[in-house]
């Protein structure tokens, strides 16, 4: 056996015989200077199939069919193919390692600092050929996703050791080739003077190579190198270019490495705009992006909208940045308390914000966690307000909270699209936070919620506190809606015996008898603003039920 570019090979070292069961047995002379290696363990004897490969001196051997990739048959006369299988190169040893080990060491510093892909590219390229010395040209190249027999080709970056030579034009054989089902480096080598041009070979070269970048979905990349072998032939340089393929695929494999988590940190960015830390825990380090995808199911709903916005806009209209300043801390807030919960931000609007619970997952608690971060926000906007020097001293908020089926997940047009909640149940929410200012209460909600949380919320936790059945402008269903209030030891003003006297009221009211429901919503602390509608029309009928009374109030208007 002669290998023309390994001189320490052109004796005897093994005997090859073929079987009828295309097998190929494999027998070490005892005589041989060099031990055979196959995968990474001396042998002396073995079968081999298809695919093979074994290792003598700094040369690795494949085994296949006449149909390989390196046959004759299926490329230009003259231009030998040679496919690296997973593993094959990993008992090539490495020319100059300690120069590699030193590139290879920088380079997650490298791209990690890359600005952009161009700015990866540019960097990729400089590395490529500072460690393929003999590499005279370097392209990143990509093959487009379409199902056509000759995908195009981009490519996106290339560099020349000598400006002048001009641009690099990689193999379309060769890299369609290397970034087809496989995904496996190919070496190509030939004689300048035999291959054919049509193969848009360049006369200076006398190799080129294709490595991948495995492993990033959605892109077909590869790392395109080529120059001309130091020696009489591309044969002879062979050890070198193995070398050299070697290097190159532990670069394009660092490469996908941290493209990979670059990926999936901008995708759990994007995620951690919308979800609490919690969510994202248990999304996993690769977020399944089909959660997003919209689907029905029951949710809360927590609408908060900023009172008397108009006001404050007039009143800084000639410093809107120190009031955008303002709105985005009060947005802040609302974020924090959502996310702390374990909820989801929706939309904002200007000086409105949306938050929902119950998806991607849902929650046994997700209605006590909306009531929870409702009465965080309330206490965050209430500690602001008693030092009158603090940025939110002079805001409020309005909050409401309703319980019911939606649509759920990634919502909107083809050109733009957002994580939001869709259906009757956020128009509900909005309705009974524009309520909150006729009733003068911070927190509003819907019978539905306050049935799921009235025994589950503790009295250290929260109050409920049961306000009156009202008709919302535009809706045909009657809504009973009740106060979320925060436990006595935070709100001593109003007392758990005020908070039973007023539903007492409540009751008298909707029975008709309005002059018991006066005394009773009469005797709340003059602090108390809820009383104030119930009384007001109390007092409007001289303390008598109209004679069609239903115990319905039905609203004028938003």
């Amino acid at each position: 056996m002669t290998i023309p570019w390994d001189p320490h090979l052109s004796r005897h070292h093994i005997t090859l015989v073929a079987d009828d069961d295309d097998m190929v047995q494999l027998v070490a002379q005892p005589t041989a200077p060099n031990p055979v290696f196959l995968a990474g363990q001396p042998v002396l004897t073995t079968s081999l199939s298809a695919g093979d490969f074994f290792v003598i001196g700094q040369t690795s051997f494949h085994l296949g069919h006449g149909t390989d990739s390196h046959s004759a048959s299926d490329h230009p006369e003259g231009i030998e193919a040679t496919r690296f299988e997973p593993g094959q190169l990993e008992q090539v040893p490495f020319r100059d390692p300690g120069k590699r080990l030193e590139v290879l060491t920088r380079l997650p510093e490298l791209i990690w600092g890359a600005r952009s892909d161009d700015d990866l590219h540019h960097r990729l390229a400089g590395l490529l050929l500072a460690g393929v010395t003999h590499a005279d040209a370097v392209a990143i190249v990509e093959v487009a996703n379409d199902d056509t027999d000759t995908p195009p080709i981009s490519v996106l970056h290339w560099d020349r050791r000598q400006e002048t030579a001009g641009p690099v034009r990689p193999s379309s054989r060769l890299v369609r080739n290397a970034i087809g089902d496989s995904a496996r480096s190919i070496l190509h080598t030939w004689d300048t003077d035999q291959a054919e041009t049509p193969y848009t070979v360049v006369s200076e070269f006398n190799w080129a190579y294709c490595t991948p970048i495995r492993d990033v979905p959605g892109e077909q990349r590869a790392i395109y190198v080529a120059g001309r072998a130091p020696g009489a032939s591309a044969q002879s340089g062979r050890p070198v270019l193995e070398s050299d393929v070697r290097y190159t695929e532990l670069i394009a494999e660092v490469v996908a490495a941290i493209r990979r988590v670059n990926r999936l940190e901008r995708q759990r960015s994007s995620f951690r705009q919308f979800f609490a830390p919690p969510v994202l825990s248990a999304l996993g380090d690769d977020p399944d992006t089909s959660l997003l995808n919209p689907r029905e199911c029951d949710v809360t709903v927590m609408f908060c909208d900023l009172r008397d916005f108009s006001r404050h806009a007039e009143t800084s209209s000639d410093d809107l940045i120190a009031l955008l300043d303002r709105v985005s801390r009060i947005m802040g807030v609302i974020t924090t308390q959502i996310h702390k919960f374990g909820g989801v931000t929706g939309d904002f609007q200007g000086d409105a914000a949306l938050g929902f619970w119950g998806w991607p997952f849902p929650g046994a608690t997700a209605t006590q966690d909306a009531c929870r971060a409702a009465l965080g926000i309330r206490a965050e906007l209430q500690n602001a307000s008693t030092d009158p020097d603090h940025p939110l001293a002079e805001f409020s908020l309005g909050i409401g909270i309703a319980h019911g089926r939606a649509v759920a997940g990634k919502i909107g047009t083809s050109d733009q699209v957002k994580v939001t909640v869709f259906g009757p149940v956020v128009n509900l929410a909005s309705r009974l936070e524009s309520l909150t200012r006729q009733l003068h209460v911070p927190i509003l909600m819907d019978q539905a919620t306050a049935d799921r949380v009235r025994d589950s919320l503790g009295a250290d936790e929260a109050r409920l506190r049961r306000l009156a059945r009202v008709l919302p402008y535009g809706f045909e269903t009657p809504h009973t809606v009740s106060e979320l209030l925060p436990p006595q030891s935070q709100w001593p003003e109003l007392t758990d015996e005020h908070i039973a006297r007023f539903e007492e009221g409540v009751d008298h009211f909707l029975a008709g008898s309005w002059e018991e429901a006066y005394g009773c919503l009469h005797a709340m602390p003059a602090s108390d603003r809820a009383q104030d509608f119930l009384t007001m029309m109390i007092t409007q009928h001289n303390r008598i039920a109209p004679p069609d009374w239903d115990g319905i109030v039905r609203l004028p208007g938003k």
